[in-house]
């Protein structure tokens, strides 16, 4: 038997994501270059898998949550310190430090201050560094030149950078030899008009990657991921050389500030343990901006991390996640009754009520009484007639009555007359119903008689005005015949068959005509 193999249907990509390398020498990592859609390798290649980079701030956190705060317990009030024990301990591929001294609405630190730390932090690493400013632009721009011109040639990746700000910021940055992240508000429009400033005011691009804005949860991320999308799709599918550079996301940040990663046990029994909610939390968002298009993640917990460079390995290596080990947790395990929160199930299934008839309530069998009440009862029915029938009793002499046969109430038994009320009571329900319907049925005819007798009305007068205009029309066609009739029987008539040409006294020659008329035109002149 002839077998027919199964031939995987591909898509054809007229684009690729462009390469950037972040850092320098040994150190130095290189991003994107891909030439399908994340982790398609049967259509493309992925050269380079996509970085986590760990954060860390200039400043010790004072509104992070427990479970944030355990890993780093030790080095929170040491930005170097930080640094030094993400690379040795959890093996950061990347720093990123988060620049929230120089926030002006905050602490407001100095540019110089500012480029101390950084200058601290990137000699006590040998990974990449990227510098992440406060998002307020004046001041981003004002510090990141300082920091570029004290750590020139470490080839620093330098934001975010967006329309307020990207001249001095791209212009520190070509002259000290950086790199610049491109920021823009959940827009592939706006990210498109960034790329394009900074490539006329002269930024190798190469030298260039891509914050979409990140969202942390809910519609935030959902938002995120549909720029993410639509911007991978023009750079792969529709060539746009605009948007083909590498993307990056500053997850982390985004995630744990999110109320639900932050709310204790008691505060939310009903969302689980807080420590293991804010570590799947911040995996699950990496996964979707993985396969969304991001080439860089910016993430914190090292549990969230190991749980996604396992996803990152596992889709792009092959393999199976069955080994992967559970969240390692740090703190103590949160004590919650869940069977105590729960509420009493309700088992009953709708469908099945609707679907089962009615049972009508049948009496239920009187208990068996005693032998001895059994026997006084059978003596009592013996001495009572046998009949069960009513005992009819002749009605009261009364003023004209002639008959003594009994009324028919007298002869009804109660059960009897209780049917008779219940099927009394039926009918006039139902009468009721019918004189209620009746009379809707009259009313409806009568509202319809109502807007026809309304709609007969106006095409009469329609018809009215109609009429009155051709009459009009015709009263005046009629006048203006009667006009031009006198006009016409008040002007003489010539016959010109009956009048006589007759020859001028005077026969004028040839010239003598022309010298006549040229006398009387000059008269009328």
């Amino acid at each position: 038997e002839a077998k027919v193999g199964f031939e995987l249907r591909k898509e054809s990509y007229s684009g690729n994501i462009k390469q950037v390398s972040i850092g320098t020498g040994d150190s130095a990592i290189t991003v994107g270059g891909d030439t399908c859609y994340p982790f398609y390798t049967f259509e493309g290649e992925m050269p380079n898998k996509p970085v986590i980079a760990m954060e860390i701030w200039d400043i010790e956190p004072e509104d992070w949550p427990e479970p944030a705060i355990a890993p780093f317990r030790d080095v929170l009030a040491d930005p170097a310190a930080w640094a030094k024990k993400c690379v040795e301990e959890y093996k950061a591929e990347a720093i990123v430090l988060q620049l929230k001294s120089i926030d002006p609405n905050d602490k407001d630190a100095s540019p110089e201050s500012a480029a101390e730390t950084v200058k601290n932090v990137m000699e006590a690493i040998d990974v990449p560094l990227i510098v992440w400013g406060c998002a307020s632009p004046a001041k981003d721009e004002e510090v990141l030149k300082v920091v570029a011109e004290k750590c020139q040639d470490a080839n620093l990746i330098l934001g975010p950078v967006e329309e307020k700000n990207y001249k001095g910021i791209a212009a520190a940055a070509m002259g000290y030899n950086h790199s610049l992240i491109a920021s823009s508000p959940i827009d592939v429009n706006l990210a498109k008009q960034v790329n394009i400033l900074l490539e006329n005011f002269g930024m190798p691009m190469d030298r260039v990657l891509v914050d979409p804005t990140t969202g942390g949860l809910g519609y935030g991320m959902e938002y995120s991921y549909s720029v993410m999308e639509r911007l991978t799709m023009a750079a792969m599918i529709q060539g746009d050389e605009k948007l083909q550079y590498p993307m990056i996301n500053n997850l982390g940040n985004e995630v744990w500030k999110c109320k639900e990663a932050r709310q204790t046990a008691e505060e939310a029994p009903l969302l689980g343990d807080p420590e293991k909610r804010g570590i799947l939390m911040e995996a699950v968002g990496a996964v979707a901006y993985l396969l969304s298009g991001s080439n860089i993640l910016i993430m914190r917990h090292p549990e969230s991390i190991r749980l996604t460079k396992s996803f990152i390995s596992t889709l792009a290596d092959g393999g199976s996640l069955d080994g992967i080990e559970p969240i390692q947790k740090m703190l103590a395990e949160s004590d919650i009754d869940f069977a105590k929160l729960s509420p009493t199930p309700d088992l009953t299934i709708e469908e099945e009520v609707k679907k089962a008839p009615e049972k009508k309530a049948k009496a239920k069998p009187a208990a068996k009484a005693p032998k001895a009440e059994v026997a006084k009862e059978e003596a009592k029915s013996d001495a009572k007639p046998q009949s069960k029938k009513p005992i009819l009793k002749p009605p009261p002499n009364k003023p004209g009555r002639l008959s003594t046969t009994p009324l028919v109430s007298e002869v009804i038994s109660p059960e009897q007359q209780a049917e008779l009320a219940a099927k009394a009571k039926a009918e006039a329900e139902l009468k009721a119903q019918a004189d209620a319907a009746k009379k809707m049925e009259e009313e409806k005819l009568a509202k319809e008689k109502a807007i026809a007798a309304e709609k007969e009305k106006v095409e009469a007068a329609k018809q009215a005005v109609k009429e009155a205009r051709i009459a009009r029309e015709e009263e005046e066609r009629a006048l203006r015949a009667a006009r031009a009739s006198k006009k016409y029987s008040a002007s003489p008539i010539v016959d010109l068959a009956i009048a006589k040409a007759t020859a001028a006294a005077n026969q004028l020659d040839q010239n003598e005509k022309i010298l006549e008329g040229l006398n009387r035109f000059h008269k009328r002149m």
